[in-house]
């Protein structure tokens, strides 16, 4: 997937099945981190497996964080963020409504995208997930390893609050 700097380009990514380990997400293709867009799906599906085991989830994400892990501040923003709302992250792949609870169609589906700003800086990259729950696009920041030309987790942006599921919302 060769990378085109200056359009609005999108790329969906398709996964059978939440990884049970980092071993395990390491073994999908898109493992080979060779391009932002890959990284950010990962990182995304990553976050889905919060709900059921937050550590590996953090293990998860230290891996696509490449040479830098996840600092305890990090951590507890992610804490901050999904203690509660653990249907966040599901608001991104395709199929999840405020309606359904956020439930996501099997195979789990995510569309990454770019806009002409998205690369500010030579190894940089800032892409974009779209929430169900939310009326604009959400950051993902990355950054290149040149000396391995793997594209690194820097900075998961994307987790501020959306509209609650329907079944939690009082006024529904």
């Amino acid at each position: 997937m060769a990378l085109n700097h200056s359009y609005n380009q999108e790329y969906t990514f398709v996964f059978q099945k939440l990884p049970e380990s980092v071993n395990e997400l390491l073994s999908f293709k898109e493992a080979r981190l060779d391009t932002p867009f890959k990284t950010a799906a990962l990182a995304m599906l990553s976050l889905l497996v919060y709900k059921e085991n937050k550590e590996l989830c953090f293990e998860m994400l230290n891996a696509l964080k490449g040479p830098a892990k996840l600092s305890p501040f990090e951590i507890q923003f992610l804490n901050d963020r999904l203690k509660g709302k653990e249907y966040k992250p599901y608001s991104f792949f395709n199929g999840a409504t405020k309606e359904n609870g956020y439930t996501p169609t099997m195979p789990l589906t995510i569309t990454v995208k770019q806009n002409p700003y998205s690369f500010p800086e030579e190894n940089y990259a800032t892409l974009f997930v779209h929430s169900s729950g939310a009326d604009s696009d959400r950051e993902i920041k990355l950054r290149l390893k040149p000396s391995t030309g793997e594209w690194f987790l820097t900075e998961l942006l994307c987790l501020s609050d959306i509209r609650i599921p329907t079944e939690l919302d009082p006024w529904a």
